[in-house]
């Protein structure tokens, strides 16, 4: 018998005076049912780093076609194709050649090695970023974890303050490309 997804309730407060967004939403964000509760959170993250309402969640981990979130246009034009996690230079091949902006935000006690594996494949690619997060700082982010969550995300100088009114966690992101 196949595992069912988690899910997850979300009201997202956002306040990002790096773009001057300010909005909230409400959605349900599933976890797969191989997806550990930190890579969900950093799907959020990264949500809220790049928010507006053409964003969306895509089927993930589910799927080899899709990006973890993506912009579609009206048109059905693929905007933004970004991934999350220690993505190979061959997949993000694949939004290179999809989408005018690719964007990878890496994360795990690995990304150092990782990095230095496969910068210069990256920087090979056109129109790519690629950022990381701390380790030691996205493992708090589990802390923040329920079936419904309300949490506040303010992002100013590319540094992210999470509230969840229970625990306050505070993320650095950091550019690598």
């Amino acid at each position: 018998m196949a595992l069912k997804p988690t899910l997850y309730k979300v009201e997202l407060q956002l306040v990002d005076t790096d773009r001057d967004v300010y909005d909230s939403c409400n959605f349900t964000l599933t976890q797969h049912p191989s997806e550990k509760q930190a890579r969900m959170m950093v799907r959020l993250m990264v949500f809220a780093l790049n928010y507006n309402r053409d964003l969306k969640f895509t089927k993930g981990l589910s799927s080899q076609d899709e990006p973890d979130i993506w912009q579609i246009s009206p048109s059905l034009q693929v905007e933004s194709w970004i991934e999350v996690g220690q993505a190979s230079p061959e997949r993000m091949r694949k939004g290179v050649s999809r989408a005018p902006k690719v964007l990878l935000y890496a994360f795990g006690s690995e990304t150092d090695i990782w990095w230095q594996k496969n910068s210069e494949a990256f920087a090979a690619l056109p129109h790519i970023e690629v950022y990381r997060f701390k380790h030691q700082q996205i493992e708090q982010l589990v802390d923040l974890v329920a079936k419904k969550m309300q949490i506040t995300v303010s992002i100013s100088e590319g540094e992210l303050y999470i509230n969840s009114g229970s625990a306050e966690v505070h993320l650095d992101l950091i550019k690598l490309l």
